[in-house]
C-alpha cells in the first residue's frame, strides 16, 4: 500500500520550507538554516527549494522577511492595545525582546552580517519601517521612529549578549526588558501602571 501526498501549491511548499528554516533558526542557529537541511526537514529536494527560492541566501532573505513580518504585526497588535488602555508597555517589550530572541532574528541578523549577507536583512528593516509608518499615523507628536530605533537595537543586543551580560554584572536576566519599558513608559508619555 503506498502513501499519496497531497500536491502543494508552489505557495503552500514556499511557506511549508520557511517554518521549516524557522524551527531550525531557533533550535540549532543560523548556521543550521541551509537548503539541504530545509529539504530533508520537509522531505523535498535540494532542486525543488533552488527552484522556490534560488540559493542559500534567497531562502535566508525569505526567512529574514517571514520572520520581520510575523514580528511586526504581534508588535502593532501589542501597541494598538497599549493604545486603547487594554494592556501596557511590558507587552510591546516582550514581543519585540521575544522577537529578537525566541523567535531567531537577532542571531539571524547577527549572522547574516557577519557572513557578508546585509543584502538579506533588508526585508527585516523594511518590516520594520513599515510598522513604523503605520503606528505613526495619527501620532505624530509621538517619536515612534526613534523609540522604535533603540527598542530595536536594545532587542538585539540583548538577544545575542544579554544573559551574559547580566550575569557579569550581576543583574537579573530581566532587567534590560525592565529598563527597556521604563524608558518605553517615557518615550509614550503613559502613566505608569501600578
Amino acid at each position: 500500500m503506498s502513501i499519496v501526498r497531497a500536491r502543494l501549491s508552489p505557495e503552500q511548499s514556499r511557506s511549508q520550507a520557511l517554518e521549516a528554516a524557522r524551527r531550525l533558526l531557533i533550535e540549532a542557529g543560523p548556521q543550521a538554516v541551509t537548503l539541504k537541511a530545509v529539504s530533508a526537514e520537509i522531505g523535498k529536494t535540494h532542486a525543488n527549494l533552488l527552484h522556490h527560492f534560488g540559493s542559500a541566501a534567497g531562502l535566508q532573505a525569505e526567512l529574514a522577511r517571514h520572520i520581520g513580518d510575523r514580528v511586526t504585526a504581534g508588535i502593532a497588535e501589542a501597541v494598538e492595545r497599549a493604545r486603547k488602555g487594554e494592556t501596557d508597555p511590558r507587552e510591546i517589550v516582550h514581543r519585540t525582546f521575544d522577537a529578537f530572541d525566541q523567535e531567531g532574528a537577532g542571531a539571524l541578523a547577527a549572522w547574516m552580517i557577519i557572513s557578508g549577507n546585509r543584502d538579506a536583512l533588508n526585508p527585516i528593516l523594511e518590516s520594520i519601517h513599515d510598522l513604523v509608518d503605520q503606528l505613526g499615523e495619527g501620532h505624530e507628536d509621538r517619536p515612534v521612529h526613534e523609540t522604535t530605533l533603540w527598542l530595536v537595537l536594545a532587542a538585539l543586543g540583548d538577544s545575542l549578549l544579554g544573559g551574559p551580560m547580566a550575569t557579569a554584572l550581576g543583574l537579573p536576566r530581566e532587567k534590560a526588558r525592565e529598563l527597556a519599558r521604563e524608558q518605553l513608559i517615557r518615550a509614550a508619555g503613559v502613566a505608569k501602571p501600578d
